[in-house]
Protein backbone atom coordinates (compact mmCIF):
# COMPACT_ATOMS: atom_id res chain seq x y z
CA UNK A 1 0.00 0.00 0.00
CA UNK A 2 1.39 3.39 -1.00
CA UNK A 3 1.52 5.97 1.80
CA UNK A 4 -0.45 9.17 1.16
CA UNK A 5 1.57 12.02 -0.31
CA UNK A 6 3.14 14.47 2.09
CA UNK A 7 1.75 18.00 2.10
CA UNK A 8 4.52 20.58 1.80
CA UNK A 9 4.91 23.60 4.11
CA UNK A 10 7.32 26.31 2.95
CA UNK A 11 9.40 27.73 5.81
CA UNK A 12 11.08 31.10 5.20
CA UNK A 13 13.65 31.97 7.85
CA UNK A 14 17.09 33.46 7.33
CA UNK A 15 18.12 32.46 10.85
CA UNK A 16 19.53 28.94 10.52
CA UNK A 17 18.51 27.87 14.03
CA UNK A 18 14.88 28.98 13.66
CA UNK A 19 14.62 27.69 10.12
CA UNK A 20 15.91 24.29 11.22
CA UNK A 21 13.68 24.20 14.30
CA UNK A 22 10.54 25.12 12.35
CA UNK A 23 11.31 22.65 9.56
CA UNK A 24 11.98 19.84 12.03
CA UNK A 25 8.68 20.54 13.79
CA UNK A 26 6.78 20.38 10.48
CA UNK A 27 8.62 17.20 9.48
CA UNK A 28 7.48 15.64 12.75
CA UNK A 29 3.80 16.15 11.94
CA UNK A 30 1.96 13.33 10.19
CA UNK A 31 1.30 14.02 6.52
CA UNK A 32 3.55 17.08 6.28
CA UNK A 33 7.06 17.84 5.13
CA UNK A 34 8.96 21.12 5.31
CA UNK A 35 10.70 22.92 2.49
CA UNK A 36 13.00 25.42 4.21
CA UNK A 37 14.43 28.45 2.43
CA UNK A 38 16.48 31.40 3.63
CA UNK A 39 15.75 34.09 1.04
CA UNK A 40 12.75 35.52 -0.76
CA UNK A 41 13.83 34.40 -4.26
CA UNK A 42 13.85 30.76 -3.16
CA UNK A 43 10.61 31.32 -1.25
CA UNK A 44 8.88 32.70 -4.35
CA UNK A 45 10.20 29.83 -6.47
CA UNK A 46 9.02 27.18 -4.00
CA UNK A 47 5.67 28.71 -3.16
CA UNK A 48 4.86 28.72 -6.88
CA UNK A 49 1.14 28.74 -7.44
CA UNK A 50 0.44 25.55 -5.52
CA UNK A 51 -1.04 27.21 -2.45
CA UNK A 52 1.28 25.40 -0.05
CA UNK A 53 0.97 26.71 3.52
CA UNK A 54 3.88 28.90 4.57
CA UNK A 55 5.61 29.96 7.76
CA UNK A 56 7.43 33.30 7.63
CA UNK A 57 9.96 34.46 10.22
CA UNK A 58 9.38 38.20 10.51
CA UNK A 59 12.68 39.08 12.16
CA UNK A 60 14.89 38.77 9.12
CA UNK A 61 17.76 40.76 7.70
CA UNK A 62 17.78 39.16 4.25
CA UNK A 63 14.15 39.81 3.24
CA UNK A 64 10.99 41.75 4.03
CA UNK A 65 8.70 39.39 5.95
CA UNK A 66 5.60 41.45 5.23
CA UNK A 67 6.27 41.37 1.48
CA UNK A 68 6.82 37.60 1.69
CA UNK A 69 3.44 37.17 3.41
CA UNK A 70 1.78 39.22 0.68
CA UNK A 71 3.38 37.06 -2.06
CA UNK A 72 2.24 33.86 -0.38
CA UNK A 73 -1.31 35.10 0.21
CA UNK A 74 -1.53 36.34 -3.39
CA UNK A 75 -0.65 32.82 -4.51
CA UNK A 76 -3.36 31.22 -2.41
CA UNK A 77 -1.30 30.16 0.59
CA UNK A 78 -2.22 30.26 4.24
CA UNK A 79 0.54 31.94 6.23
CA UNK A 80 1.65 31.69 9.83
CA UNK A 81 4.16 34.31 10.95
CA UNK A 82 6.59 34.17 13.84
CA UNK A 83 8.33 37.12 15.46
CA UNK A 84 9.27 39.02 18.58
CA UNK A 85 6.56 39.08 21.24
CA UNK A 86 7.02 42.78 21.90
CA UNK A 87 6.96 44.05 18.30
CA UNK A 88 3.23 44.72 18.22
CA UNK A 89 3.39 46.97 15.16
CA UNK A 90 5.12 44.31 13.05
CA UNK A 91 2.64 41.72 14.27
CA UNK A 92 -0.27 43.99 13.26
CA UNK A 93 1.29 44.55 9.83
CA UNK A 94 1.70 40.79 9.32
CA UNK A 95 -1.98 40.22 10.10
CA UNK A 96 -2.99 43.08 7.79
CA UNK A 97 -0.85 41.50 5.03
CA UNK A 98 -2.87 38.31 5.36
CA UNK A 99 -1.15 36.10 7.94
CA UNK A 100 -3.60 33.74 9.68
CA UNK A 101 -1.77 34.10 12.98
CA UNK A 102 1.40 35.65 14.36
CA UNK A 103 3.07 33.74 17.15
CA UNK A 104 5.96 34.78 19.37
CA UNK A 105 9.15 32.75 19.16
CA UNK A 106 8.61 31.61 22.72
CA UNK A 107 5.22 30.07 21.89
CA UNK A 108 6.67 28.00 19.08
CA UNK A 109 9.73 27.10 21.15
CA UNK A 110 7.62 25.87 24.07
CA UNK A 111 4.63 24.41 22.22
CA UNK A 112 5.60 24.22 18.54
CA UNK A 113 4.25 20.79 17.56
CA UNK A 114 0.81 21.35 19.08
CA UNK A 115 0.57 24.95 17.85
CA UNK A 116 1.58 24.10 14.28
CA UNK A 117 -0.60 20.98 14.22
CA UNK A 118 -3.65 23.01 15.18
CA UNK A 119 -2.85 25.65 12.55
CA UNK A 120 -2.63 22.91 9.92
CA UNK A 121 -5.91 21.39 11.09
CA UNK A 122 -4.49 18.28 12.73
CA UNK A 123 -5.86 17.02 16.00
CA UNK A 124 -3.44 17.29 18.89
CA UNK A 125 -3.43 13.51 19.32
CA UNK A 126 -2.33 13.02 15.68
CA UNK A 127 0.47 15.56 16.08
CA UNK A 128 2.32 13.61 18.75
Amino acid sequence: MTPPPQRRVIVLADDLIWGTRLAATIDGLPGYTASAVRNVADFEARIGHAGDPAIVDLTARAYDGIAAIEVAVDRGSRVLAVGQHDDLELRRRALAAGADRVFAYRKLFEDGPTTLARWLGLTVERAR
